[in-house]
């Protein structure tokens, strides 16, 4: 009784120091946006090279600084492109739309 009494006490104890949190600065303010006059920014990047990760599965590195896994697993994925060295080779340079930077909050792809 008496371990169940002091229990009680001390969460009464614990709800009146309570932590009062700030808000954060809200996302529409000009002042929190990354890049508001949209300098430098492209809508795709470029595939600027390509590496094995530790299961053996390639990963195209982005001009935007971004990765991207790209399998083979068919019916899933079909890039059979993927597993020849020479069509790899063939995608450097091109356009890749990363999926990373069209997620980010200041892109205008996404809805509001």
């Amino acid at each position: 009784m008496e371990t169940a009494l002091l229990a009680a006490i001390g969460m009464g104890r614990d709800l009146l120091h309570k932590n009062e949190e700030r808000t954060s600065l809200n996302k529409d303010l000009p002042e929190s946006e990354q890049n508001p006059d949209r300098r430098g920014q492209s809508s795709d990047s470029t595939v600027v090279g390509f590496h094995q990760d530790a299961h053996g599965h390639w990963v195209a590195a982005l001009s935007c600084g971004h990765t991207q896994h790209l399998r083979h697993q068919p019916p899933w994925q079909s890039r059979a492109w993927v597993v020849d060295p020479a069509q790899r080779l063939a995608k450097i340079g091109q356009p890749f739309a990363c999926g990373w930077c069209a997620q980010r909050p200041d892109n205008d792809t996404l809805g509001s």
